[in-house]
């Protein structure tokens, strides 16, 4: 089922947002077949599409985050789990494209703002870039597409930089990098230059990858990091013992 073109979510100067449904599961278009993001129907509050499940890693080294802020709204799958599990946290979420916030507060279960939930029309670059917003956020989550998805629509060093001079002492960025192969090395280099340390987990779905970024290189420990998934498993059901075991594989190709 695809939904009509509605004018709700089809104002000028930006690419409209529909919506399509298959087998219980609602997904995000950006007026192509790309899909932006997905919602299952019968769990709207629960992550569906794995690379945004691996988006969450930031929970093995940050359990009681105070900010979060998603760059890119997607169908609001980051910024609904956020916001819902996470009651001690000012959550912010980052989208340029009018329609696509319209789309999530009709289709996709987004919530209003509220005294926690703060849903900013704006260009993600500004955002970052104000000293204002400079050591205030102890994740960040980005995943900017355009409609095309061909790859990030924000990967320059000056990007990278500033989303490092958000987080505070501590913080974690995880980012999707996808799109052409030629994106991924010129991502992670810029990446590599911001931040203190940058792992990256294997594609899992259609040349997704996610990076984890740390403003502070972390020490590792796995016995604790298992520990810290299986809990995170019991208490929000998301595949965190498969994050510890990417981490773990990573570490093992770039020993050295």
């Amino acid at each position: 089922m695809t939904n009509a073109r509605d004018p709700r979510f089809a104002r000028p100067g930006h690419p409209p947002a529909t919506i399509t449904e298959f087998e219980g599961v609602r997904s995000l278009h950006l007026g192509t077949s790309w899909v932006q993001g997905a919602m299952r129907l019968a769990r709207p509050d629960a992550i569906e599409l794995e690379y945004v499940q691996m988006m969450m890693m930031w929970m093995l080294f940050l359990p009681n985050p105070r900010r979060i802020v998603q760059l890119g709204l997607g169908s609001a799958a980051l910024t609904k789990f956020s916001h819902l599990r996470f009651p001690q946290a000012r959550v912010t979420a980052v989208e340029l494209n009018p329609n696509v916030i319209a789309i999530c507060r009709e289709h996709f279960g987004l919530p209003s703002d509220d005294d926690r939930l703060d849903v900013r029309e704006m260009d993600a670059l500004d955002f970052v870039m104000d000293e204002a917003n400079h050591g205030t956020v102890d994740v960040l989550q980005v995943d900017l597409y355009d409609e095309e998805a061909r790859g990030p629509v924000l990967d320059t060093p000056e990007f990278y930089a500033a989303c490092a001079a958000c987080l505070k002492s501590g913080g974690v960025m995880t980012a999707n990098v996808f799109g052409d192969f030629s994106n991924y090395d010129k991502n992670l280099d810029a990446m590599r230059d911001a931040f203190d340390a940058v792992v990256w987990l294997p594609e899992v779905h259609d040349a997704n990858i996610v990076v984890v970024a740390f403003k502070d290189a972390p020490q590792i420990d796995f016995a604790v990091l298992y520990e810290r998934a299986a809990d995170i498993k019991r208490r929000y059901n998301l595949p965190a013992k498969s994050w510890v075991n990417g981490l773990k594989e990573w570490m093992r190709d770039h020993a050295g």
